[in-house]
């Protein structure tokens, strides 16, 4: 998990607020003393409760789905281009069910709600 956090190419002090589950690799001592080293809070979902992560678990899976199982990896930058990519088509031209099929940016400019 450290070795994540040495990969990003921004400031770890750029980030606020760390929202994960009990799993060892967030809960430990380790991991605590790296993000109050950066000033990060760290946010944990509650015990026995698996819904606390239901829009991330939600979005990992949409991402594994549609993209990274159909396709073969050969670096770093290769999957991070291909998720920045993705992420750029969910919110604009993906449509979705729950917005009335508009993607989430026409949905935002049209003034709508959920």
């Amino acid at each position: 998990m450290l070795a994540a956090f040495a990969a990003l190419r921004f400031p770890l002090t750029d980030i606020q607020v760390l929202h994960t589950d009990r799993g060892g690799k967030f809960a430990g001592e380790r991991m605590e003393r790296m993000l109050a080293a950066f000033g990060i809070t760290r946010s944990l979902s509650r015990p026995g409760s698996p819904y606390d992560n239901a829009v991330v678990e939600s979005t990992n899976r949409l991402i594994k789905k549609e993209l990274i199982y159909n396709n073969v990896y050969t670096s770093v930058e290769q999957l991070r281009s291909d998720v920045n990519r993705y992420v750029w088509w969910y919110n604009h031209q993906r449509l979705h069910s729950t917005l009335g099929y508009l993607s989430p940016v026409e949905f935002t400019q049209q003034g709508k709600t959920l």
